[in-house]
């Protein structure tokens, strides 16, 4: 089926519909402003109203004992069904990687099935970093497909807490530090999955920016600070992309647990963002009964205890013939959940979609969305793309060549039958008379048991053993010194990075920066690959290779997507969705000593997270937001906007030019950075606004243009509790990362 792009002025009055070349297979619709190209996901309708007749005299039907059913989980991932009434459970799966494999429905076993595998998808910090919202879309698409191929009504994803610090256990299950792109990207993944008849369960709602102590650490943050930082996604989520469901967060905010806290779930979810679905909690995240249900709950999910035992199961059927709480309570919250199961066509569920699962078209989604995500961090005397020119051999080395991340740590993985490694990758691409010298480098030993595998996480992350092994060592080293040039593969992996627990260091672990330093001593001709999730300590790494290239946990096509840009067929265009400090204390958590919380953790750094602290303070990070290079160069130039003063409800266009002055073909991420110098309040030194993905052909230039709705520039007054624009002098800025400002322009808001 053909998507439908709806063409929009720039005063937002629509006016003419065409048919958009690109496939896809769902009906969403694509709003493109006429003189932008800026795509608009316009979600599927959510009536609540549309079912209401039907619900009514369903729920009319209904007992207590099969309406409370409706609100606990009755198997590890299924709400009860009202089978008479032709009510399915609500069925839901993990799927931040991809579609988890099927479980047992009373314990964490798998089902034994041999049909549930699955395309392995690159983590959403990949996602991130290629700074492109139509490719966040055919990632939610994509997956979407999939939960609908398994029977699937609600995704439990995605995940778009804010990084708060690099050390965040879940950092590679994240988008971002930016509350701006984090929407931006957030609205058409949502979309994407819920054009297939799948609910997204937006998580995890809300300030849950640490893994230890997480079921009960007590947040504390200002008023301002929430709004602008770790709510924007979430109100986009609700009220740009109709997201079906959310999921309460294990920690507590302000006192209350947030699987019942009523100022986040009732007064700001529900009364100020009209949100009209379900808030399912996280597993075993509940504390109370009434409580809960009264304060914006609707499901409780968990697994500790036998399925009746839940806060919401036997205990709420007492609750209610006690009188405790009302029929027309636990009726409202049963009407919720029937209305999302008719959104999807869970209840008579005529044309709903069908979906297909782990083809070539779904590789080929996460390859895209690999390619397009691996940052080039250096390039010192265009050492990249490899010049294979008179190489006979190549050194592959490091445990991270073979490593596999599809299933591994805490977290849900991916039961998938093609995971492409690095070291596969160079075979596939690579001339067949190049010979491949592989030597693991390092082991992945951890210090908590005596068989070298971890067994379990603490809170604290998992202990490493950093000595390299001698034998590996020297293997290292042998292949290195008999080889024309060497690839290291290193970084991280899904058992260090992990739900449940945050790391204790920006350190690589498993001696890999001694591996990295003797290698380099006996072949200089040597590039360091990094895979991983989240920041770490590259300084000393940096200094000492030629080129350094960073990749994520990139799905079941990574491998071959690394190889393509390692060999140039693929221009890298990747850019850092977050800052990567110099050290650790730099980044504003850890410099404001607030993390992590034990009892309660007071966000001391307020509004300035991430490059906004680094940008503010004028803290110089190791690798800024948003900075990554390229095989080509490009220029900037003709910056303009379309006046020079605007009120509070126009929208700002930006125009500019960017150059490809190098001889490849490329992309280049535009940024705009949006500063108010002369504000009467605190703001931080720049915000991000807006962004545009350009291809530019080599020795050509494109005309790009950036809409800015005035109202991006406002903050949130906490006395008038309104969002409020300054009049005054703003600085618009465009480069290619926070630190890389190519042209500056100013405007005024009257």
């Amino acid at each position: 089926m053909k998507k439908n792009i709806l063409i929009v002025t720039t005063i937002g009055l629509f006016f003419s519909l065409q048919s958009c070349k690109q496939e896809t297979k769902k009906d969403s619709v694509v709003a493109e402003t006429t003189n932008s190209s800026e795509k608009i996901y316009i979600p599927k309708a959510f009536d609540a109203s549309k079912f209401e007749v039907k619900i009514d005299s369903l729920v009319s039907q209904m007992t207590l004992e099969e309406k409370i059913g409706m609100l606990h989980g009755k198997s590890m991932f299924a709400t009860g069904g009202v089978e008479r009434l032709g009510i399915p459970e609500l069925k839901m799966v993990d799927g931040p990687l991809g579609i988890r494999e099927e479980i047992s429905r009373d314990s964490w076993a798998s089902a034994g099935w041999d049909n549930d595998f699955a395309t392995y998808y690159p983590a959403a910090g990949a996602v991130a970093a290629t700074w492109d919202p139509e490719l966040s879309y055919i990632f939610g698409n994509s997956v979407g497909q999939e939960a609908r191929a398994r029977g699937k009504d609600m995704l439990l994803s995605p995940a778009i807490n804010i990084i708060r610090s690099p050390l965040g256990g879940r950092t590679y299950e994240y988008f971002t530090e930016d509350p701006f792109l984090n929407k931006k990207l957030s609205v058409p993944f949502i979309v994407g999955v819920q054009d297939n008849d799948v609910m997204t369960c937006v998580k995890h709602f809300a300030v849950n920016n640490q893994e230890t102590n997480r079921g009960s650490v007590d947040v504390l943050v200002d008023e301002r600070t929430l709004r602008e930082i770790y709510l924007p996604a979430y109100k986009a989520a609700v009220t740009e992309a109709n997201a079906y469901s959310l999921m309460g967060a294990y920690n507590r905010f302000r006192g209350d647990y947030l699987c019942e806290n009523d100022y986040m779930l009732n007064k700001i979810l529900r009364d100020e963002w009209g949100f009209k679905g379900v808030v399912v909690s996280d597993w075993a995240a509940v504390h109370t009964t009434v409580k809960s249900l009264v304060n914006g709950l609707d499901i409780e999910m968990g697994t500790p205890k036998p399925f009746n035992e839940y806060f919401l199961a036997d205990k709420l059927i007492a609750a209610a013939k006690a009188g405790e709480i009302s029929k027309e309570e636990i009726d409202k919250h049963v009407k919720r959940i029937l209305t999302v199961l008719y959104q999807v066509k869970a209840i008579d569920g005529k044309d709903r979609e069908e979906g297909s699962i782990a083809t070539e078209a779904h590789y080929k989604d996460a390859y895209n969305v690999a390619a397009e995500s691996i940052i080039l961090l250096k390039n010192e005397k265009n050492s990249l793309p490899l010049k294979l020119e008179g190489v006979k051999s190549i050194a592959v080395i490091g445990n991270n060549a073979t490593k596999k991340n599809a299933l591994g740590g805490f977290g849900a993985g991916v039961k998938t039958k093609r995971e492409v490694t690095p070291l596969e990758g160079l075979q596939n691409r690579l001339p067949k008379d190049i010979t491949i010298n592989y030597a693991e480098g390092y082991l992945e030993r951890y210090s908590e048991n005596n068989n070298d595998q971890k067994e379990d996480v603490s809170h604290n992350g998992p202990i490493t053993v950093n000595e390299l092994d001698e034998a590996k060592l020297n293997e290292a080293i042998d292949a290195a010194k008999n080889s024309d040039l060497a690839i290291i593969f290193a970084g991280s992996n899904r058992d260090y990075e992990t739900e449940a627990s945050d790391r204790a260091n920006l350190f690589l672990p498993f001696g890999q920066e001694a591996l990295i330093e003797k290698v380099l001593e006996v072949n200089p001709n040597t590039i360091v690959v990094m895979i991983g999730g989240a920041p770490f300590d590259l300084g000393k790494v940096k200094e000492q290779a030629s080129a350094l290239i960073w990749s994520w946990f990139n799905g079941s096509e990574g491998g071959n997507a690394l190889a393509d840009v390692i060999l140039g067929t693929v221009n890298p265009s990747g850019k850092l969705p977050w800052t990567m400090p110099k050290k650790l204390e730099d980044s504003p958590a850890h410099a404001t000593h607030s993390f992590p919380g034990v009892e309660s953790v007071t966000y001391t750094e307020g509004l300035l997270v991430g490059y906004r602290w680094f940008d503010t303070k004028n803290v110089e990070p190791l690798y800024p937001f948003g900075y990554g290079l390229s095989y080509t160069n490009f220029e900037f130039s003709d910056l303009k906007t379309d006046k020079g003063s605007y009120t509070e409800n126009e929208i700002i266009e930006v125009t500019f030019t960017i150059k490809n002055a190098g001889d490849v073909d490329g992309k280049e991420v535009a940024q705009l950075y949006i500063s108010d110098p002369k504000s009467y309040v605190e703001k931080a030194a720049q915000e991000l606004k807006g962004f545009k993905k350009v291809f530019v052909k080599s020795g050509t230039s494109e005309h790009v243009s950036i809409q800015v709705p005035v109202k991006e520039l406002a903050y949130y007054n906490e006395v008038k509790k309104e969002w409020l624009v300054e009049s005054g002098t703003y600085n618009i800025k465009i480069g290619n990362s926070s630190r890389s400002i190519k042209k500056e322009i100013q405007i005024t808001i009257e």
